[in-house]
């Protein structure tokens, strides 16, 4: 078993299945406390099950950038009282009440123009699957939040690897400090099986670690979960 099934094992055991990305329609509570309060779905990997949901999770992927979920949520909470986490009826916002929505996830100006961007390409899918390449041709997408829409709004075995990730496993002495994204990604993806479930998992439980042990220097890696 390589290192990073070991590392997968240790924080499943700590922490337990996440059921993330949370969706607003679903009661399940968050299974560490940490985060959102609601939308959890621990251990069901069907979802998203309609266009809705997948474009739910897709507006939270421009929401999160660079902010904290807690802060993403309020503004999908916003939209959602406007009926517009639908792509046809999100593009008919008017600017200034879309910005408004969208103000708890901050740079509103930015996030306000890359949702209308998503939605337009959203439209332009017809219900089916893109590639990665497609989605970061998007303006507003980086390789994070590309990963992000692939993994969980469209299952497709795609890791998603963040500032958390580096932080724990540069710390850990298994990657550079300064290892690219792409690098970094291909780390989990050629040392784990390619697989939906885990990669949704092993993303979600990084980020729960990181937000307990990682926040501020020095780490305190209390698992000494690297051996």
């Amino acid at each position: 078993m390589s290192q990073l099934r070991r590392i997968f094992k240790k924080l499943y055991h700590l922490y337990g299945p996440q059921g993330w990305w949370p969706l607003m329609n679903y009661e399940g509570k968050n299974p560490t406390k940490t985060g959102s309060l609601h939308g959890y779905h621990p251990l069901n990997y069907d979802l998203p099950e309609t266009p809705d949901e997948q474009f739910e999770i897709i507006v939270g992927t421009i929401l999160t950038q660079n902010t904290a979920w807690t802060s993403a949520e309020k503004a999908l909470e916003n939209l959602k009282k406007l009926d517009a986490i639908h792509p046809e009826r999100l593009l008919l916002l008017d600017d200034e009440l879309l910005k408004s929505a969208v103000r708890p996830a901050g740079f509103l100006n930015q996030k306000s123009a890359y949702l209308k961007n998503i939605s337009q390409f959203f439209q332009s899918l017809e219900g089916r699957t893109p590639s990665r390449k497609e989605v970061l041709q998007v303006k507003g997408v980086g390789n994070e939040t590309a990963d992000s829409i692939l993994l969980y709004a469209y299952k497709n075995p795609e890791f998603v690897v963040d500032a958390y990730t580096k932080r724990i496993f540069s710390h850990l002495g298994l990657v550079n400090e300064k290892i690219s994204y792409m690098d970094l990604k291909m780390v989990f993806e050629n040392n784990l099986p390619e697989d939906v479930p885990l990669y949704q998992e092993y993303h979600a439980l990084i980020v729960e670690h990181a937000k307990r042990y990682y926040r501020n220097k020095p780490y305190s890696e209390i698992l000494d979960i690297g051996k």
